[in-house]
């Protein structure tokens, strides 16, 4: 915890900032069609950054970099799939969703298959994609504030909700645009400095190695408190005493006497000595040619398969995202919709470059977060503990008011999409509607960030809900835009199993109901990643229940797909109002 009063006043400058920026936006938002997708006036450029802003979640700011620290060069995956996810957007997806003149994905259901329980069921999926993407945003909220300020761990879900919730009730998605757009170019500034930073201390020879045979080692005496039960790998134990519960026993200063494996038990304390070895949470590499070196995985077994995971899961993930899919309806045109698209893939290839060098940076600056395993605190941690003084806690308050701005603009498009569901779905479609819809859909994540937080990292935990658009609603729009075959029926029954299967996967990865400790094998790895079985499936289940069904496909089919496929300018878009 760093507690400095600049860090405290960089986080409320970056809070009061995103409010200010909120309300200038109400004075705009007058009709539904301004609340739910900006009366369709927004840019590509102004466009691209909102979506790149409010794409650029916690697992982004903090998730990715802590990945990368603990796990090395497989971690890589989450930010080159987050990032080329929005390729296949561009390519199959973008311009025809937009020119459907849809207001939400349940519209676009309807829309493509004429069929409002589809429509329905539709509503209840994005609504629980929503729900679960917030949990880890408010999640890495509370580690924020506890880590910098030390208040907590609950207040950090409450002031983001609040925050969120004030500037979506008040002006909906055309409030949220101007806030979007703010909180990216912020975010990039407070991650680049000072991995820039970083960079030229590691490069002026005050750094280290990071991929040498030997595992990192703290510089001074360190302390570090356990928080729950963890089991450690322990390559060296010369200079680490244990306070508190060593494999099952009560000790005192007790001194490591074995390299291997050790468990630590909830409200212990490990002091390390100047120079000793860190002990590395067990499964993730700790000898730094290991940690470089691909093919590892992150923890347990079958790594292969891991990566295939979560390779299927963002590439294909972000093309069922709610949050993101609603943002090209806000476009005026399809061709609008595809440059912003590639719009966005150069603004987030930028950004990602680097928490990956703050992840790279934080194994040898703070690699004690390596033995409790919640490395999510390193881009917090890592500036100003490897530049010491001012210039340090300047930069430790400018990652600070970029990790708030990460919270706020995701939750902030999250609840826009549920708050879009849910009033014109449930509710009657008035902005009043909206506005209730949104109260509810924010309070809702709150306990559930509580209940679960520190069960999984938060880049894991957003994969997880890709991982449940990539099972879903990506099969419907895929299939929807571009195979005329596609009935109601097929579906209906693809969104159900893609939705049943992923769902109850994530559900017992993110409560730890099963692990692999509890379960073990193949059925562990498939819980913990089922994204490589889960849309496989989904997507067989929608082509063979079509085909089995082909005799109920909708009417006007070809009209449909000329509405979706011919360019504006030829005259056949209709835009559709929000119901």
């Amino acid at each position: 915890m760093t507690g400095s009063p600049l860090t405290a006043v960089a986080l409320l400058a970056a809070a009061v900032a995103t409010v200010v920026i909120g309300f200038y936006g109400v004075r705009l938002s007058r009709t539904t069609s301004d609340f739910l997708v900006a009366s369709r006036t927004v840019g590509p450029r102004w466009n691209a950054a909102a979506i790149s802003g409010e794409y650029l979640s916690a697992a982004s700011f903090l998730g990715v970099a802590g990945l990368i620290a603990k796990y090395g060069a497989d971690a890589l995956w989450y930010p080159v799939g987050f990032t080329a996810g929005y390729l296949g957007l561009l390519l199959f997806v973008a311009a025809p969703l937009r020119r459907s003149g849809a207001y939400t994905v349940p519209d676009f259901a309807e829309f493509r298959l004429g069929s409002a329980r589809l429509r329905k069921v539709a509503m209840v999926v994005v609504v629980f994609i929503c729900v679960f993407y917030l949990v880890p945003q408010y999640q890495g909220a509370g580690l924020a504030l506890k880590t910098l300020l030390g208040v907590p761990v609950w207040l950090g879900p409450l002031v983001v909700g609040g925050i969120v919730m004030a500037n979506v009730v008040a002006g909906g998605m055309r409030s949220i645009t101007f806030v979007q757009t703010f909180q990216y170019w912020l975010k990039l500034t407070a991650v680049a400095i000072p991995a820039l930073a970083l960079l030229m201390l590691f490069f002026t020879g005050s750094g280290g190695s990071l991929g040498g045979p030997l595992p990192p080692t703290v510089t001074e005496p360190t302390t570090v408190a356990v928080e729950t039960d963890v089991v450690v790998q322990v390559p060296q134990p010369r200079g680490i005493t244990v306070t508190g519960t060593l494999d099952g026993r009560t000790v005192e200063r007790h001194p490591l006497s074995a390299a291997g494996e050790h468990t630590i038990g909830a409200g212990s304390t490990l002091h390390l000595a100047a120079g000793s070895a860190t002990p590395v949470v067990a499964g993730a590499p700790s000898a730094g040619t290991d940690w470089i070196a691909s093919g590892g995985g992150l923890g347990g077994p079958h790594p292969a398969y891991q990566v295939l995971s979560i390779i299927v899961a963002t590439f294909l993930g972000t093309m069922g995202l709610p949050h993101v899919l609603v943002r090209f309806y806000t476009n005026p045109d399809g061709r609008a919709a595809r440059r912003t698209a590639l719009a966005v893939i150069m603004l987030l290839s930028l950004f990602y470059l680097f928490p990956t060098l703050l992840g790279a940076f934080a194994r040898l600056y703070v690699p004690q977060l390596l033995i409790t395993g919640n490395a999510d605190a390193a881009v917090l941690l890592a500036p100003s503990s490897a530049i010491g003084g001012a210039v340090g806690q300047l930069l430790g308050a400018l990652v600070a008011a970029g990790a708030i701005a990460a919270f706020l603009a995701t939750s902030s498009g999250l609840l826009v999409s549920i708050a879009g569901a849910l009033s014109t779905d449930v509710l009657r479609g008035r902005v009043r509607d909206f506005r209730i819809a949104a109260v509810v859909g924010g309070l809702i994540p709150i306990p559930l960030s509580l209940a679960t937080t520190g069960s999984v990292e938060l880049s894991r935990s957003v994969g997880l809900a890709f991982a449940v658009a990539a099972s879903t609603l990506c099969p419907l729009l895929v299939l929807g835009i571009w195979w005329r075959g596609l009935t109601v029926i097929g579906a209906g029954c693809g969104l159900a199993v893609g939705g049943l299967a992923s769902g109850t996967a994530v559900t017992l990865a993110v409560t730890g109901v099963i692990d692999e400790n509890s379960l073990g094998g193949w059925p562990a790895v498939m819980i913990g990643y089922p994204a490589a079985v889960t849309v496989p499936v989904a997507f067989a289940t929608m082509i063979l229940a079509s085909l089995a069904t082909r005799r109920s496909a909708p009417a006007g089919v070809a009209q449909i797909f000329a509405r979706m496929h011919v360019p504006e300018r030829l005259g056949m878009g209709v835009e559709r109002l929000p119901h």
